[in-house]
């Protein structure tokens, strides 16, 4: 007679997976609407339906968690970012903006609490990526620039593009996405221009 203990064992890391991964997408959710330090592990065990000591238990900690989910977010901002081809200023405006209408709010709040030590890592992360994302998608442009002035055009080109510019343009003068992209637009042309 057969042991009914491998498929229990195989049913237990299957439950086990399953509620790991509903814990990571309930702090993920968070993250993204929310501070990190606004965030209580009572409000990610319950949206996952399970109690905080089960959280602990699966990650080991508040900070652990906090880290996989933040891996989880930065991955699906890449993959969101990653759809552009090099020198589709357009296309890029266009993800730019993607990102911003999702994120922008919790970026913003983000940089706002910098100072804490738990927050700096993300930011600094952040503000690499995007800085990274500019010298990519605008490599073609920036080639036509001598050797020597490239840096201070990728300079210009990552302030043009920044969070604060989609806030600026979407929330402090409320204009319509179509308007803050040709307008986001316009500025990197008007750089780009040159080259």
């Amino acid at each position: 007679m057969k042991s009914a203990r491998p498929y229990t064992m195989r049913a237990r890391a299957a439950g086990a997976e399953g509620t790991r991964s509903r814990i990571l997408q309930a702090a993920v959710g968070q993250l993204k609407q929310r501070l990190r330090s606004d965030i209580r592990l009572n409000d990610v065990a319950a949206q996952a339906g399970v109690t905080v000591q089960t959280v602990l238990r699966v990650f080991g900690s508040k900070a652990e968690l906090f880290r996989s989910a933040l891996d989880e977010v930065l991955q699906e901002m890449r993959d969101g970012l990653g759809r552009t081809e090099p020198g589709d200023v357009a296309g890029a405006v266009r993800t730019w903006f993607d990102h911003y209408e999702q994120f922008g709010d919790v970026v913003i709040a983000n940089l706002v609490e910098e100072h804490d030590p738990a927050v700096a890592p993300v930011v600094r992360i952040g503000r690499e990526r995007h800085r990274e994302r500019v010298r990519t998608v605008l490599a073609p442009q920036l080639d036509g620039f001598p050797a020597g002035d490239r840096e201070r055009v990728v300079d210009a080109l990552v302030c043009m593009t920044d969070v604060y510019t989609w806030k600026l343009l979407r929330r402090d003068m409320q204009r319509p996405r179509p308007d803050a992209e040709s307008t986001m637009l316009l500025m990197i042309d008007s750089v780009l221009g040159g080259s």
